[in-house]
């Protein structure tokens, strides 16, 4: 049995899957630099696998705590990412817009969400799961260990700038 999203009721029920024919996923794909080194070709069988949901305002894609299942990508609104304290006071880490992405962690690993994800306005997220990237790995090795392999190098990019920020203050 496979572990792809749309056998699973709850994860099918939250994001609807975007087929190769919704009109913009491929550009919205190219500006994520997980994706940006694919070719037409891969990225149609990369579409055919990208969910889609739109948020209402203040509503959470997901909350502190929660396992990762995703990474999300997105194509219109905010996003703000916090950290809420004891007092229930939210710590804005970032505000994020258009065309960026956030959660990728999660295509590693299901641990811990580390933050919240709330939409600051009206938002389309797209959603980028871990079981649709371990059957791409299987059906396609050549593009999942392409799409592995720009996730090391953000995660690594991303990691220095942390450390830059914390031993450079």
């Amino acid at each position: 049995m496979t572990n792809n999203i749309k056998n699973n009721p709850m994860w099918a029920f939250l994001f609807g899957q975007v087929r190769s024919c919704h009109p913009g996923v491929p550009d919205a794909l190219v500006k994520v630099p997980l994706f940006d080194h694919l070719s037409k070709r891969e990225l149609r069988i990369v579409t055919g696998i990208i969910h889609h949901r739109t948020y209402q305002e203040g509503e959470f894609v997901f909350q502190k705590g929660q396992p990762g299942a995703a990474m999300f990508i997105i194509d219109e609104g905010e996003i703000e990412i916090v950290d809420p304290d004891q007092d229930e006071k939210c710590n804005v880490i970032a505000r994020l817009g258009e065309n960026t992405f956030f959660g990728e962690l999660a295509l590693l690993d299901d641990s811990p969400r580390s933050a919240t994800a709330v939409a600051v306005k009206l938002t389309r997220i797209y959603a980028f799961f871990r079981a649709d990237l371990d059957d791409l790995m299987n059906s396609n090795p050549h593009i999942g260990s392409h799409v592995y392999k720009s996730l090391a190098m953000i995660i690594g990019a991303r990691l220095k700038a942390t450390n830059e920020q914390l031993f450079n203050k």
